[in-house]
């Protein structure tokens, strides 16, 4: 699965969020100044080429949807940082945001109590 640029995932926010969409229908998700529907029919075929788009045709018009849930690529972009910055270490990864002051003892506390809910 390839890594998604910024532009690029904010398109396929708006399609897990639409979960089925026009090119006009993305463009007018934008807040002003709105992007040009070139450019959004453009990205979107890029996603398309990559395999995370696919469409319906209409006439001359294509309905665009999501190939791939929202959670799998999550799960694959977490797997890239934990692999390529914390050697595939998640005491590592939650470490640096423990001393980074991203994570608040609280928010840890939270987590375990999340961990040792799922097992039971």
């Amino acid at each position: 699965m390839k890594n998604l640029s910024p532009k690029e995932l904010q398109l396929m926010h708006l399609l897990w969020r639409m979960e089925k969409a026009f090119v006009k229908e993305l463009v007018e998700q934008f807040p002003d100044p709105k992007p040009h529907y070139n450019t959004i029919s453009t990205t979107i075929r890029v996603l398309e080429e990559k395999g995370y788009v696919s469409h319906e045709s209409f006439g001359q018009a294509h309905r665009y949807f999501p190939l791939i849930r929202k959670e799998e690529y999550q799960s694959t972009a977490i797997g890239d940082v934990l692999k390529t910055y914390f050697d595939n270490s998640y005491p590592k990864m939650v470490a640096y945001f423990a001393k980074e002051e991203k994570i608040s003892p609280e928010e840890l506390k939270d987590i375990l109590r999340m961990i040792a809910n799922k097992e039971s």
